[in-house]
């Protein structure tokens, strides 16, 4: 069992002081903030665009998935210690970034907000797999129900859950059951082995040779921007730090012997919180991954606009049979919903820290800051809710999503170089074998983002200028 949460975690105070756990049993107590995060990712990266990008590619980009997973974690690695030793918000250590600022922001908070509103149409696009979800589960009712209708009361309900502070216990149930789908995508991996779709090693191998073929750079791209952690979940993983007490149980930055004891402690809890989330979500995009290049890519099947979900759950009904499909709608509006939850929670908070930096309210008072993340709470849905009802296709909107999210992601390495070399205290600096890895994270973020680049870029010396245009125009549909 973990400590009680502090009333204020954004305030720092000696009463709060906690010694860190050191028998691994206790410190899995207060494992969590990942967890949230993994919540966040299943339902817009694993579910809708990793098997997008299988479908599309086969096995071929399985490379981009793993080293999207793989290589974010020590970046999230280095915004946790900074939360836990500073006791900043992501957005006040924005704020102190160098570079130009207009008004009181910084270039980054700027930057960010003009970034997220192509993440309206990634959550807007989740929104919209719930709604195709209760249309094909509920075929009565569900199909006599205008979308706008679907859309208003999954808008009203998330926002009650996050309005009236039910997050946490919602935020459980929903982890299990995630755990239950997950065990149910990997027996319909297992049992691929029995059906024409079988995987073989050779296919396995071909997506390990780094190869990204011209029409996939873009799916791919917004592939590596979601799946794993995010850019914009990394900065969610301040707060919920924040929220679950590590940097109150340091304690105010002392630089004593017993202030880095604990703050050496607390990191290390937040390093096995991060390792846990990470083992979970590469496993959980593994297999969805692979079901998406076994049996969509083969069929030929695109998942995308309105048949999006009929589409994703052939792939059990495929492997498992005509009655999985219920067992996959079920799963579905799970995943899905509880991303919604998630990223309602996460972004209230987001929204009021740049208000709060832009000098709108002060985001340590604590009654002033919960007044603004429930009014965003009820106003984010809607904004989710008519961008689906406009465009109707949600594997499209969430690929915007993802390329603003590798957007984002670029802030955050620099933010973590930042972090690292600028603000770290001494005491606190890390092994060599770290700043390799540190680095090797880094670096693979950059290398990814200018090859998709340099591969999004016409060839017309290799290409007759007809081709390369139907290829372009088939990419982007």
């Amino acid at each position: 069992m973990s400590d009680p949460i502090p009333d204020n975690p954004y305030v720092l105070n000696e009463a709060d002081i906690t010694e860190p756990p050191t028998h691994w049993l206790k410190r899995l107590g207060y494992v969590g903030p990942g967890f949230i995060l993994s919540a966040s990712i299943v339902g817009s990266g694993e579910l809708i665009m990793t098997t997008s990008l299988g479908a599309k590619a086969g096995f071929v980009t399985l490379w981009v998935v793993l080293l999207s997973c793989l290589v974010k974690v020590a970046v999230q690695l280095e915004f946790g210690k900074h939360a836990i030793y500073s006791g900043d918000t992501a957005f006040s250590a924005f704020n102190k970034l160098p570079g130009p600022r207009f008004g009181k922001a910084n270039w980054s908070i700027w930057t960010f907000l003009l970034l997220m509103i192509l993440k309206f149409f990634q959550v807007g696009g989740v929104m919209g797999g719930i709604v195709l979800v209760m249309k094909l589960a509920l075929p009565g009712v569900g199909g006599s129900l205008d979308s706008w209708l679907w859309c208003g009361v999954i808008g009203l309900s998330v926002s009650l859950l996050v309005y009236r502070g039910y997050y946490a216990p919602i935020e459980k149930a929903s982890i299990v059951l995630i755990g239950l789908f997950t065990l149910t995508t990997l027996a319909a991996v297992f049992l691929l082995s029995r059906t024409p779709y079988a995987v073989s090693w050779a296919d396995i191998g071909g997506g390990l040779t780094f190869h990204l073929p011209a029409a996939a750079v873009a799916v791919a791209i917004a592939a590596f921007g979601i799946t794993g952690v995010g850019g914009d979940e990394i900065i969610m993983y301040n707060y919920w730090l924040l929220e679950k007490g590590y940097a109150a149980k340091t304690g105010p930055r002392r630089e004593t012997e017993e202030w880095v004891h604990r703050a050496k402690g607390w990191i290390r809890i937040m390093y096995l919180d991060a390792l846990l989330a990470m083992v979970g979500y590469t496993v959980v995009t593994a297999a969805f991954f692979i079901l998406g290049a076994a049996v969509l890519h083969r069929q030929g099947a695109d998942p995308g606009g309105t048949d999006l979900i009929k589409t994703l759950s052939s792939m059990y009904t495929e492997t498992l049979g005509p009655w999985a499909s219920g067992l996959f709608l079920g799963g579905a509006f799970v995943v899905l919903y509880s991303t919604l939850l998630s990223a309602l929670a996460g972004w209230s908070r987001l929204f009021t820290d740049v208000f709060a930096q832009i000098g709108l309210l002060d985001f340590k008072n604590g009654p002033q800051r919960r007044r603004i993340v429930a009014w965003i709470a009820w106003v984010v849905p809607v904004l989710w809710g008519l961008l689906y009802l406009k465009f109707e296709n949600p594997a499209y909107m969430v690929s915007l999503g993802g390329i603003a999210t590798s957007a984002i992601l670029l802030i955050v390495v620099y933010a973590a170089i930042h972090f690292r070399y600028r603000l770290l205290p001494h005491s606190l600096k890390p092994t060599r074998l770290y700043d390799v890895v540190f680095w090797v994270s880094i670096v693979s973020i950059l290398m990814v983002g200018v090859y998709s680049f340099v591969q999004s870029l016409p060839k017309s010396a290799a290409t007759p200028a007809p081709a390369t245009a139907t290829e372009q125009v088939s990419a982007k549909s």
